[in-house]
């Protein structure tokens, strides 16, 4: 199996690259419309073929480069069924599999950081959007977000996953790149509480700012990064 992990400094994203390599056809996970180029040069470098994008959820910290990268490789665009991205080629549903070659890729409904939030399971890797990050959690305070939402995704879905499950979130501010879930239900500080109301009371304490240009990236980011 080919896999790469990319990151885009400016808004400290993490995009993926995965291709069984037997078919040579390559999906990518959360891709960062200025990294569109690079992303180009690796499958060429790579000898892939780009036949299927993901978006874990409608970002607002960054422009997806979905559609330009449907431009260049007509490859298909895929989003959760609750995606409000009308121009989603394909909508997966909560259990729903895509399939890439010899890879089985399972949807994973987990809404909570926003409404439209979903993770996808890989064998035994996980991409968990902005639902699970190393060490922390998406806010839910924006885009429908909601913390008992939240909560339920993390608790009774991502943790339920074996503690061996490699955990590979769609950001990280401070270098790290890979968690597993046992490590996160062991270290993360926010996941140390005892019910919902303790966790929701956590993120309705955050005071968060609003990131910069969100009103614009989300309205982009409905059209899958077009104009």
């Amino acid at each position: 199996m080919i896999f790469k992990q990319l990151f885009d400094t400016r808004s400290s994203t993490y995009t993926y690259l995965i291709s069984s390599g037997k078919g040579r056809e390559a999906l990518i996970i959360d891709p960062v419309i200025e990294n569109v180029t690079e992303y180009i040069n690796l499958l060429k470098e790579l000898d892939l073929r780009l036949v299927k994008v993901i978006d874990t959820h409608i970002h607002a910290d960054h422009v997806t480069g979905a559609s330009k990268l449907k431009d260049i490789t007509k490859c298909s665009t895929i989003m959760g069924a609750h995606t409000p991205a009308e121009l989603v080629e394909i909508k997966v549903k909560d259990d729903q599999y895509i399939d890439v070659d010899n890879l089985k890729i399972r949807a994973m409904y987990t809404p909570g950081h926003t409404s439209d939030s979903y993770s996808f399971l890989m064998n035994n890797y996980l991409f968990s959007g902005d639902t699970l990050l190393i060490n922390g959690t998406g806010r839910t305070d924006f885009q429908n977000g909601n913390a008992k939402d939240a909560y339920n995704s993390i608790f009774n879905k991502l943790l339920k996953l074996p503690e061996e499950t490699l955990l590979y979130p769609a950001h990280d501010y401070k270098g790290e790149k890979v968690s597993t879930i046992g490590k996160e239900k062991k270290q993360n500080p926010r996941l140390q509480v005892s019910n919902a109301d303790e966790y929701v009371e956590i993120m309705s304490n955050l005071n968060l700012s609003k990131p910069k240009l969100m009103d614009s990236n989300v309205s982009r980011n409905i059209k899958l990064g077009s104009n």
